[in-house]
């Protein structure tokens, strides 16, 4: 195990009421504020931390923790605004996995999660040094201390001895992505303190614009207009040395000139100044931030966030548009868009200013309104997983879009999302700027994990609906807004012209939507009340002559038919329609918009891309103008439905996986080189080896006659083997002619040997041989560590056209048995699986247990860059690597779910 207590970096988080201290490992420096934090404790509280009021006992746990690093101790401090308000620390015993822990919080910040926070921190130091458990002793009387071990969400046992209490706390419980226990109580905890921190920036009681001009066109002249022309209900103010008011604001020189302190300032000042500005707001007590200046260099970046984390401020921006929130006990609009944003109950926040004024003009458009709005701008603190916590508490908002461009913490943002679109829909659009620099090796794996691809997989596990434009957004938001969620993809499409309707059909056949053909009984029941003429196939085709009272009649037959879960009405103005007075639209508007199935209405001749159709019963209907938004929509919608009819994955457990004899094998191939690189074919196998992956039987020959020895060891019953060239860094086998096949006799090895010899003098330090593999399906399956969304698991057709038909699907690890079934299902070659075209099903279990097994050597690793498995040879009764190889970089593990500001 590596101890070394000044390797864990400085954090900053929040605490439950949404105040923010420093996290950071104690140094020997720190005696002076350590011997402060004790001395101002009470003789109570030293009796109970220490068993006596004794100050002898508080100098000894002074000087310990403020000694030089040691092997087996490490100590944590919170600080506040430079001052300590709390100490944690651990040391091992006997035990080698084993640490008896001991917490201290100062007078008076006691129950607000100080303690928890820093033991949360210590949990995740030790699990990365290894150990397993914690102890502790306490007396019985001191029940703070043990309602925080046992609030922890860890297994705690306690043993009573007298008037003291031992505490055993396991630490290496399962955290899989479903776990109940520490990681969704570390995560609840973190909900709670998040949307404390926010009250001060959403729910603001005054705000102050630092930078509102008397100049008309001035960015915080046009912020403060809003603010006041908006209604804001509680105290505003300007902050300007020239003026005393401006549009009847009253203004103050500066920011500590104002009557009372402000929860938000709005900076509108150029970039220079905001460093000063923002320390200003931060002695004054300001809580929150919201900067819309842009053109930061880094200095001034860097100045901008020491403020906001020295004084716990948060922060929007910089390069915001602004921040709404239209509660009407508020009427927030801290925006300089151009109009003010209906209130509703959508929560939207964007990157883009431009993103975000086109979506807050959609949605009062379509007449669903905002909730609260946020421009995050350059995101240096405030994130989309910060407002989908802040929108799954409001008790507003229903409805979430996000268009995110990056993003900071992604197995936090998917935890989080996975959480809220179980209570609503989230929508974003995908597009997220590429990194193509990003990839180290030129690997099978590296070649085909693009960031699109990534992206897509942290959206689709965690049920985001992903669309790929802004225009894709608002027609999808109109639909999951006003219809309900349909039971599949079946849609029965109603048209009153013939050409509509197959329009209608492509686009549901394109979108992945399916048309059944209809029952005769419910085709009987159709004719019976449309026109003649009418054809009650699938597209429904009820004439130019159709009435209003016929067409809601065949609406409504259509619904009560089982088959369906959608119904599609593609309908065109007609002048037999107008001469009789029939307003078709107004045959589904006239009555309930929320029926037993979704409905969406197609009007080619529609000058909006969507509508919403406002129904005489309440709810709405959506409208488009081609019938290729809608079967997007309703393709999303069903995806939804999907998604939230089947409960949340659990990570199985796996046997034969010996974690810590795979650490062992990359630290000893990492000290022996520092700079990482690919295993060699013996280290590879056995870390393969250590998670149970099957490999087909091989030998390592360096010389000719070791060659011949391993042929005749490994031939197959056809009397068969394969012999493959190695050397350092090699990629691609087949593409450098390094295999040679079908090797039979001793000749033919010993030919196969020279010819390596001879091609790759210089480069070769020895073969592979191995039997020549049977007959069956070439796979891919192959892992690679994206540095910021964590290791990515793809999978999909193998061979030598791996990189040509491109034909991968991609989840992130840690797989549950959902994403291995989704993984093993999304490629094209997956019906070769399931024994398509007579070939017979493969060994699935076989192959479910190999990705599970990779996804756990990537998550157990950091060090594993890319691991790349091709091909994986699946037969009916087993599935086995036939060539896989491994590539380390000197990484150290970092905790996702650990509770820190960016």
């Amino acid at each position: 195990m590596t101890y070394d207590t000044l390797s864990r970096p400085t954090v900053h988080a929040l605490l439950s009421d949404g105040t923010t201290v420093c996290i950071r490992p104690v140094r020997p420096g720190d005696h002076e504020q350590l011997q402060g934090l004790y001395e101002e404790m009470s003789a109570e509280s030293l009796r109970l931390r220490f068993f006596a009021a004794s100050r002898r006992s508080a100098a000894m746990a002074t000087d310990r923790a403020c000694a030089p690093p040691r092997p087996g101790y490490r100590a944590l401090m919170a600080e506040s605004q430079g001052q300590v308000i709390g100490l944690a620390e651990y040391e091992v015993g006997g035990e080698a996995a084993t640490a008896e822990i001991s917490v201290a919080v100062a007078d008076g910040l006691h129950h607000r999660g100080v303690g928890t926070l820093l033991i949360e921190h210590l949990v995740s130091a030790a699990r990365a040094d290894g150990i397993t458990t914690f102890t502790a002793d306490a007396l019985s009387e001191n029940h703070e201390v043990l309602r925080l071990f046992a609030d922890l969400g860890l297994r705690t046992a306690r043993r009573f001895e007298g008037p003291e209490v031992r505490c055993v706390i396991a630490l290496n419980e399962n955290d899989a992505e479903d776990d109940q226990g520490y990681l969704s109580a570390v995560e609840a905890r973190g909900r709670a303190a998040d949307v404390a921190s926010l009250e001060p920036l959403l729910r603001p009681t005054a705000i102050a614009v630092v930078g509102a001009g008397r100049r008309p066109g001035s960015v915080g002249r046009a912020l403060l207009h809003h603010l006041h022309e908006g209604g804001f209900t509680r105290r505003l103010f300007a902050v300007n040395p020239c003026a005393t008011s401006i549009l009847g604001v009253p203004s103050h020189p500066s920011v500590s000139a104002l009557p009372r302190v402000p929860d938000l300032a709005v900076l509108a000042v150029p970039a220079a100044a905001l460093p000063a500005t923002a320390e200003e707001c931060g002695k004054a007590g300001v809580r929150a931030l919201l900067v819309v200046s842009a053109g930061l260099d880094s200095r001034q970046a860097e100045a901008l966030m020491a403020a906001c984390r020295t004084y716990g401020m948060r922060l929007v921006g910089p390069n915001s548009l602004g921040i709404t929130n239209t509660d009407p006990a508020l009427s927030l609009d801290a925006t300089f868009a151009a109009d003010h944003p209906r209130p509703g109950t959508a929560g939207v926040a964007v990157q883009s200013g431009g993103v975000g004024i086109a979506l807050l003009d959609g949605l009062s458009r379509l007449g669903i309104g905002v909730s609260s709005f946020a421009s995050l701008g350059d995101k240096y603190d405030v994130s989309g997983n910060d407002m989908l916590q802040w929108w799954e508490s409001d008790g507003r908002t229903d409805l979430a879009l996000l268009h995110l461009e990056s993003f900071g913490n992604p197995r936090a943002f998917s935890r989080t999302a996975r959480r809220v679109t179980r209570r609503m829909p989230v929508l974003t659009v995908d597009a997220g700027r590429t990194a193509a620099g990003r990839r180290a090796a030129a690997s099978h794996t590296a070649a085909a994990a693009t960031p699109t691809m990534t992206r897509q997989a942290l959206f689709t596990q965690a049920g985001i609906t992903a669309t790929r434009s802004v225009g894709e957004l608002l027609e999808t938001a109109a639909l999951l807004h006003s219809q309900p969620l349909p039971a599949g993809t079946r849609v029965a499409i109603v048209t009153n012209a013939g050409g509509a309707g197959v329009l209608a059909a492509d686009a549901c056949a394109e979108a992945g939507l399916s048309l059944p053909p209809l029952t005769p009984s419910v085709v009987e029941s159709l004719s019976a009340v449309l026109p003649d003429g009418a054809t009650a196939g699938n597209p429904v085709d009820v004439t130019a002559a159709v009435t209003e009272e016929q067409l809601g009649d065949c609406v409504d037959r259509i619904m009560r038919h089982p088959g369906i879960d959608a119904v599609l009405l593609a309908l065109v103005p007609t002048a037999v329609a107008a001469a009789t007075g029939n307003d078709l639209v107004r045959a589904l508007t006239s009555g309930p918009a929320h029926r037993a199935l979704p409905v969406a209405v197609v009007r080619l001749e529609q000058d909006l891309p969507v509508r919403l159709l406002p129904a005489t019963e309440g709810g709405a209907i959506p409208s488009y103008a081609e019938p290729g938004a809608a079967a997007r929509a309703l393709a999303h919608a069903a995806h939804r439905a999907a998604w939230l009819s089947r409960a949340a994955g659990t990570i199985p457990e796996l046997a034969g996986v010996d974690t810590a004899r795979a650490r062992a094998v990359a630290e000893t191939y990492l000290a022996a080189h520092p700079d990482g690189g690919w295993l060699d074919p013996r280290t590879c196998a056995e870390l393969l080896g250590c998670y149970g992956i099957p490999q087909l039987p091989w030998s390592w020959a360096q010389t000719e006659d070791d060659a011949v020895v391993a042929a005749e060891r490994l031939r197959g019953p056809d009397g068969r083997v394969v012999m493959k060239a190695h050397w350092p860094g090699q990629l691609h086998k087949s593409e450098q002619h390094a295999v040679h096949l079908d090797l039979e006799g001793e000749a033919q090895v010993r030919a196969a040997f020279r010819d390596f010899e001879t091609r790759f003098a210089g480069l070769l330090t020895g073969v592979i041989v191995q039997p020549l593999a049977a007959r069956g399906t070439e796979l891919f399956a192959g892992v690679v560590q994206d540095e910021v969304f964590g290791p990515l698991v793809l999978f999909g057709l193998g061979g030598t056209a791996t990189e040509v038909l491109a034909d991968q699907a991609a989840r992130l690890a840690p797989l549950t048995d959902h994403d291995v079934h989704d993984l093993i299902t999304a490629p094209r070659c997956a019906p070769l699986l399931f024994g398509a075209h007579g070939s017979g099903p493969v060994d699935l279990q076989g192959l479910e247990q190999l990705l599970l097994r990779l996804s756990r050597m990537a998550g157990d690793l950091p060090q594993l860059a890319e691991a790349d498995f091709n091909p994986v040879l699946a037969t009916p009764g087993s599935v086995t690597v036939l060539d896989g190889r491994v590539r380390l970089l000197p990484r150290r593990a970092q905790d996702p779910y650990l509770r820190r500001l960016r």
